[in-house]
């Protein structure tokens, strides 16, 4: 089939039930920027698999009608937009256009994206960023992975590391815990129970009111033990794997420094020949903690961030005792010590590939040497992030592939992906 389709693709909505319907007439339309708009026929993509469907409740859908010229907003009682969550390894370029109606719910976490029909398939506007398919939905076998579980919490009675991560896997369906209790690919390390920032869209705690949040954090601190326990079973089963603190299902690991540089010691002890690759998930708030878990043996870290100009992070991450100057520090800490640095960057169409963004982006990543971006979608309702932001943030974009190629172009040495590398990929993607 082709990857592009042969007409602009129509307008996807969903009924009262909940079934998913194409419009007979109206195109689909995407955001990127303050407005919806059309899309170039180019630009859209088929969906990928694995790939979800979701009904957007109390909102209107926003279409083109071609017979009368023009953007409508399709307001019959009774139809709700509809728009897709990208499988991951996949980051949107276009968020569903619609109108929200008086009243309506405020939208989960998830990152929505357009979502059309043509030719018999549905259709989205994105890239893949990554190859490794490490989280490929098909491949995760829930038996097997329910085997793992129980075969790890009799070999290791009462680790709480591995009891939140079978919560992890088997009630929030993480494919990172999964994928320890298949043993392959990367080992994820909840930590801490409480965090210094209070961000827009944290899975793990919410306000009353607004929505709840996805998942419930740690509730019990956790033993540095615990965690080296867990790493040495993960690197007997993938001696050059990746382990890493900092999960959705927790609060912020630097609050819990003491622990984690310990553990890393341990880690460390427990592997001779210096193999693995030891990570940290973090919003980099602490960098003396950073600089101490470098000398102990850490060899990446990823910061998390949804922009580099202080307003507009500071909008979204709500930061406690610390400023955005620290996380900076921070990656400066671990690029003096020759250790890898990537940004989770929490891509937003009409925010993250604005001018401004990619201007402030740029000079931000020349001034610390980062590594890698791994290019997530920002999971949050549209519409509470934009509010929150400072006025004229929101802007019309490029989508993402010319948002790579405009900053391959300054930096040609900068990696992107979606997932966290071993050291030794850092050094391969280095030396390309």
């Amino acid at each position: 089939m082709s990857d592009r389709p042969s007409h602009p693709p129509r307008l996807v909505f969903c009924d009262e039930e909940g079934s998913i319907l194409d419009h007979p007439d109206l195109e689909a339309v995407g955001v990127d920027g303050p407005e919806a708009q059309r899309i170039a026929l180019e630009d859209w993509i088929p969906l990928p698999e694995g790939s979800d469907l979701y009904l957007l409740p109390e909102r209107s859908p926003i279409a083109f009608d071609e017979e009368e010229g023009e953007l409508v907003v399709w307001e019959e009682e009774g139809i709700h937009a509809a728009s897709a969550f990208l499988a991951p390894a996949w980051t949107r370029s276009h968020l569903p256009a619609y109108e929200t109606r008086e009243g309506a719910p405020t939208l989960p976490l998830f990152g929505y994206a357009v979502l059309g029909f043509a030719d018999d398939r549905f259709w989205t506007t994105g890239a893949r960023v990554d190859p490794d398919v490490r989280q490929d939905p098909w491949t995760f076998d829930l038996e097997r992975i329910e085997a793992g579980v129980r075969g790890e919490l009799e070999a290791a009675p009462g680790n709480r590391v591995l009891e939140q991560l079978e919560r992890c896997a088997l009630e929030y369906h993480c494919r990172a815990a999964q994928n320890f209790f298949l043993g392959r690919h990367e080992a994820p390390l909840p930590a801490s129970v409480a965090c210094n920032a209070q961000c827009i869209g944290c899975i793990s705690l919410q306000p009353d009111g607004e929505f709840r949040a996805a998942h419930e954090r740690l509730t019990r601190r956790v033993k540095p033990e615990e965690l080296a326990a867990v790493v040495r079973r993960h690197w007997e089963r993938v001696p050059d794997g990746v382990v890493s603190f900092g999960q959705g299902c927790e609060g912020e690991p630097l609050l819990e420094g003491e622990v984690l540089i310990e553990a890393v010691r341990l880690m460390r002890d427990s592997r001779p020949d210096g193999g693995g690759t030891i990570n940290l998930n973090s919003n980099a708030s602490r960098p003396e903690i950073v600089a101490a878990m470098a000398e102990a043996g850490l060899d990446s870290m990823r910061v998390s961030l949804n922009s580099p100009r202080p307003a507009v992070y500071e909008a979204y991450y709500n930061p406690r005792h610390y400023d955005f100057g620290a996380v900076e520090r921070s990656i400066l800490e671990m690029k003096s010590r020759g250790r890898w640095v990537s940004l989770n960057l929490l891509y937003f169409p009409g925010v993250t590939d604005t001018e401004a963004e990619l201007q402030a982006l740029g000079d931000f990543l020349e001034r610390t040497g980062v590594d890698l971006i791994q290019l997530r979608n920002l999971n949050v309702d549209p519409e509470l992030y934009c509010e929150a932001l400072p006025e004229d943030t929101v802007a019309p974009g490029c989508g993402v592939k010319a948002f790579t190629e405009r900053l391959s172009a300054r930096l040609p040495r900068l990696g992107y992906g979606y997932f966290n590398p071993t050291k030794e990929r850092y050094a391969a993607l280095a030396a390309s």
